[in-house]
């Protein structure tokens, strides 16, 4: 396999290489930068994906495309998140068109489906984006469609939120907390039921669908998870800093939160306020019975290993410049503050 991975200098995007490094493929990375850690054996093309003709020659001689680039919720910019993840998922899939690669698959966004109206999130649930970055992943997948019905075949891979050693991005807070001994807060109660994804079995299941020919949809998530509450506390339980899991008022604190990101003080986004205390998982036997796929890891492991990740790399986390939201540490404004309250 010849494979191009948008995004490869990234947190998803780097270890979807490494496990493809395992199977002995050639792996290009595409992305604005290369990681401190790229692998000496991966190709590096640097550029932009809103750039048509660095796209295109990234694909030149490639037979299959993992297309994991976009503009994060974090970065609050919503020309710069539809700039990036649809009119650069056009570039993307025109090129491969051109390139005549042989499989492209599109890693979507739990986003697109804001506050489900449905449990489990099945295939066919409609999409009902809250905020920006959703709205801009759901029209995305419109463009691949679009693709999709003039030959290019397009498999998207709708991962919940992804965790596994590296994550950084908003978890740094939290692990940078509980390192601390301070209290993590729960909304109400803290019994949402919330499913995550280990980055490893996102790769594997991408890799499973970019050998089965013909377009797909596939939501990806652990088969083991519980509440939001009893995820917290066991991670609490694991560290033994003396940190343990606090309810606050679910309205106040969420009108709250939307006021400290409205004013710029706090690093989270509105799918963050908006979603966090609701429940949100998905139904994943279509993966399971056509992919042959079965997730390895549970919630309370993967969000375990990637606290355990953190401690272990904090020094250089902290030392880090790298711009990969995922793959840094966030600036946690009056949030700081706040969690001294609890």
């Amino acid at each position: 396999m010849r494979a191009l991975v948008t995004g490869g200098s990234g947190f998803f995007g780097s270890l979807l290489i490494e496990r493809l490094a395992e199977s002995n493929a050639h792996i290009r990375n595409f992305d604005l930068a290369s990681a401190d850690d790229h692998p000496t054996n991966v190709e590096f093309f640097k550029g932009d994906i809103r750039d048509a003709g660095a796209v295109r020659a990234a694909c030149e001689n490639i037979d299959v495309v993992f297309h994991c680039v976009a503009q994060q919720p974090l970065s609050k910019d919503p020309a710069l998140m539809r700039a990036v993840n649809i009119e650069g998922t056009h570039n993307l899939l025109a090129a491969a068109l051109d390139a005549k690669a042989k499989k492209v698959i599109f890693l979507s966004s739990t986003s697109i489906f804001g506050i489900p109206d449905e449990l489990p999130i099945k295939r066919s649930t409609p999409p009902k984006p809250v905020e920006a970055y959703g709205r801009t992943k759901i029209a995305a997948e419109e463009v691949c469609r679009e693709f999709i019905v003039n030959g290019l075949d397009v498999t998207l891979i709708r991962p919940r939120t992804i965790l596994g050693h590296g994550r950084l991005g908003i978890f740094q807070m939290l692990f940078e907390w509980i390192r601390e001994g301070s209290n993590v807060p729960v909304l109400g109660r803290g019994d949402a039921k919330f499913q995550f994804v280990h980055a490893r079995d996102l790769a594997n299941a991408s890799i499973l669908a970019a050998e089965k020919s013909g377009p797909a949809v596939y939501n990806i998530g652990t088969d083991r998870f519980g509440t939001t509450c009893a995820m917290l506390e066991a991670l609490c339980a694991h560290a033994a800093t003396g940190s343990r899991v606090k309810s606050v008022p679910d309205a106040p604190t969420r009108a709250l939160m939307a006021l400290t990101t409205k004013l710029g003080l706090s690093p989270l986004g509105n799918y963050h306020y908006l979603a966090y205390s609701k429940p949100s998982y998905f139904d994943i036997s279509d993966a399971v019975n056509e992919l042959g796929w079965r997730p390895q890891y549970s919630n309370d492991e993967m969000l375990i290993e990637s606290y355990d990740w953190y401690l272990a790399h904090r020094d250089e986390v902290m030392r880090s410049k790298w711009a990969s939201p995922h793959k840094s540490g966030v600036k946690q404004g009056v949030l700081k503050f706040m969690v001294k309250l609890l």
